[in-house]
């Protein structure tokens, strides 16, 4: 079997046990259990507000109670031992169950809900808050809130300082469901804190090589250099940056423009023949002769194909 199919059975195992436990020692006033492996077997530990009725007469109702845990669950030589409650006021699961009973019994859940965080915040706890939700009034299902104190809701501590024990009560109209969350007096929660009269704290050496700010205001400031107005005026501008030293003479110069034409004529190279271009007149005169001389060489061809 895979770890987390054990985890899944180990964890409804023990809701089977929690709830046979609740159903057979109901009277008893039971407040939860504790269930740990050992090499002798599974050692059980019941917390009841009355353990005589949970041991029985004679070990009577413990010996049914280990049998049952044998054949019903498969539990291998499980060892019961009983515990007595201390203060049951504090034990959420009893109180849940007694609210659970005062309400199946007819009372009012406005005073059996004040009733009973009275109860709890008298006997010494830091917070508590009662949840009734269900058929409470009428017909219509809501929900009824009963809060004393500082309660933890989320987080770590409220799954390891926080006792939380649930019950049912079962009325004409419906069910209602019973959930109660205590804080026990002396629980250390991570935001308290707490302040302390007439405590000598000792002073905080500083280190040798370093000074102290005293001796650093005592100190005499280093002369400040005298700055010109012209200066300071033109440090104000962004853009100006005051010479450490005075600047140097400028010398005229004159700037000699060179002005240079363009033209269209490409440069040419030293060393090459450059010919003159005719003129238009000459070409126009040799191309209309040769013109003239291939008209009257096509006439003449003319005349020779009609001679034939």
């Amino acid at each position: 079997m895979a770890d987390e199919h054990q985890f899944i059975e180990n964890g409804l195992q023990r809701s089977q046990i929690d709830e046979f436990f609740g159903d057979e020692l109901g009277r008893a006033g039971y407040g939860g259990m504790d269930i740990a492996k050992t090499p002798m077997g599974t050692q059980i530990v019941l917390k009841a507000e009355k353990p005589g009725m949970v041991i029985g007469k004679g070990g009577k109702n413990i010996r049914k109670i280990t049998t049952e845990l044998t054949e019903r669950f498969g539990m291998e030589d499980p060892q019961i031992d009983v515990q007595e409650v201390d203060e049951p006021d504090l034990n959420a699961r009893i109180v849940a169950d007694r609210l659970a009973n005062a309400l199946e019994r007819g009372w009012y859940f406005r005073k059996a809900g004040h009733t009973t965080i009275d109860r709890i915040m008298e006997a010494g706890a830091l917070g508590a808050e009662i949840v009734l939700s269900g058929k409470v009034t009428g017909a219509r299902s809501r929900v009824e809130k009963f809060n004393r104190g500082y309660i933890k809701h989320n987080g770590e501590p409220a799954q390891s300082v926080v006792d939380e024990g649930q019950g049912v009560a079962v009325m004409k109209l419906g069910t209602i469901g019973v959930t109660v969350k205590i804080i026990p007096p002396g629980a250390t929660l991570p935001d308290d804190f707490e302040i302390h009269d007439d405590v000598d704290v000792e002073d905080v050496e500083q280190a040798g090589d370093e000074e102290s700010v005293e001796s650093l205001l005592a100190e005499e400031p280093d002369e400040v250099p005298d700055v010109s107005e012209d200066e300071v005026a033109a440090s104000d501008d962004e853009d100006v940056e005051v010479p450490d030293e005075e600047p140097a003479e400028v010398i005229d110069e004159e700037i000699v423009e060179e002005v240079i034409e363009e033209s269209d004529e490409e440069p040419v190279a030293t060393g090459d023949v450059v010919e003159e271009p005719a003129d238009e007149e000459d070409l126009d005169e040799d191309v209309a002769e040769e013109a003239a001389d291939l008209v009257a060489e096509m006439e003449d061809e003319d005349d020779e194909e009609a001679d034939n």
